[in-house]
């Protein structure tokens, strides 16, 4: 079992490591997701997650998150082949928090260098501000 911390951390190069970690078979945590980043204009990414969510009916959807938890899930998904039987049992495997859970505060975290907020030079948004703009209530 890994434990993942994004806190400060770009979402997209740390779960690209995450994504081969199910792939092979492990079980994944990752915790403090409210707090992880995407780069790139904070405007520009408010309305393409806006349009994503606003997209459909919310009967027949597509249904699109709107909890930090769901939108890191969503962004894992899309680097997995879910609608195969092996990306199912990796999707699976992977558990996403908004906060540090009891049971694994005493586990150590991974986190990359690589993925750093220092080494970003455009602007950024948090996930949790963008869960915000989207609409849901802050329960974190």
């Amino acid at each position: 079992m890994k434990v993942y911390d994004i806190s400060n951390k770009i979402i997209g190069r740390t779960l690209t490591r995450v994504t081969k970690d199910l792939l092979k078979g492990e079980m994944v945590h990752i915790i403090n997701c409210e707090k992880g980043l995407i780069a790139g204009n904070p405007k520009y990414t408010k309305n393409h997650y806006l349009e994503k969510v606003q997209r459909g009916d919310k009967h027949h959807g597509p249904f699109y998150p709107k909890t930090p938890q769901g939108i890191v899930k969503r962004i894992a998904r899309g680097m997995i082949p879910y609608k195969l039987n092996r990306g199912k049992k990796a999707l699976s495997k992977l558990k996403v928090w908004i906060d540090v859970p009891e049971e694994l505060k005493n586990i150590e975290s991974i986190s990359y260098d690589d993925a750093d907020v220092k080494k970003l030079r455009t602007k950024y948004i948090t996930i949790g501000e963008l869960s915000l703009a989207l609409g849901t209530k802050k329960r974190w």
